[in-house]
Order: structure tokens, then sequence, then C-alpha cells
């Protein structure tokens, strides 16, 4: 469905140190930087990417907003949870765990990011 996604940051080697960490955990290679600046996480199905704002604005977070990243299981969630933690990135929402709804049952861990953003490592459980 989505061809990139990409955020924003007001410290983008910051950011990168934060999502070389927590990406990581989930096999996925450290960014690259692009001659502008910008950071890239390329994927099979997609890009990730983070960037100053292009207005020169200061970077905000989506209210409502969150990225969720596919983890192939609790523990790899909970190894993403905490190298978030390690790299600058701060807990919001339940601890990691099970949460039951109309989707069934997920494993889930929530984040914020140095700039703010809102992201979740999501596990499918069944």
């Amino acid at each position: 469905m989505f061809s990139h996604i990409m955020i924003g940051a007001n410290d983008v080697q910051a950011s990168k140190a934060f999502y070389d960490a927590i990406l990581g955990t989930m096999g996925f290679a450290p960014g690259t930087i692009d001659e502008k600046g910008r950071c890239f996480y390329f994927t099979d199905t997609g890009i990730f990417s983070i960037t100053l704002p292009i207005d020169g604005q200061p970077a905000s977070h989506g209210n409502g907003s969150t990225i969720g990243f596919a983890a192939d299981s609790p523990a790899t969630a909970d190894a993403w949870h905490a190298a978030g933690i390690a790299n600058g990135g701060t807990a919001c929402e339940d601890a990691p765990g099970v949460r039951e709804g109309g989707l069934g049952k997920l494993y889930l861990a929530y984040l914020r990011d140095p700039a703010g953003n809102k992201v979740c490592a999501l596990h499918r459980i069944g």
C-alpha cells in the first residue's frame, strides 16, 4: 500500500541513532544519509526516511499519528522497545504486552522517538 514514509526530525543524527537501534533489532541495516542530509532505510517492501522539515520550521509529531513496525515475535518487540529507550526514545502508552480487541490478540510496544513521533512494534498473535 505504501511506497514510503518520511518523518520530520530536528536532529537527524539523533533520530538516526534511535532508528538504527530499534530497526536493527528487526534485522534492518543502519540508515543511509544522502547528500541532502536525509536518512533512508530501504527494504523490499518500502522506504522509511527521516528529514529536517523542508519548510525550515521545527519538526513536530502528528497528534493521533502512529507508525507501526512489524515484529516477528514478542521478544523482538521487547528488544525493539529496550533499544529505543537506550537510544533517546521515551516510553509511552502502556508497557509492552498483549492487547486484545477487534483485530484479535496483538503484542504491542510503543515509544516516542527523539522528535516526539509515536512509533509501535506490533506482533500479531495466532
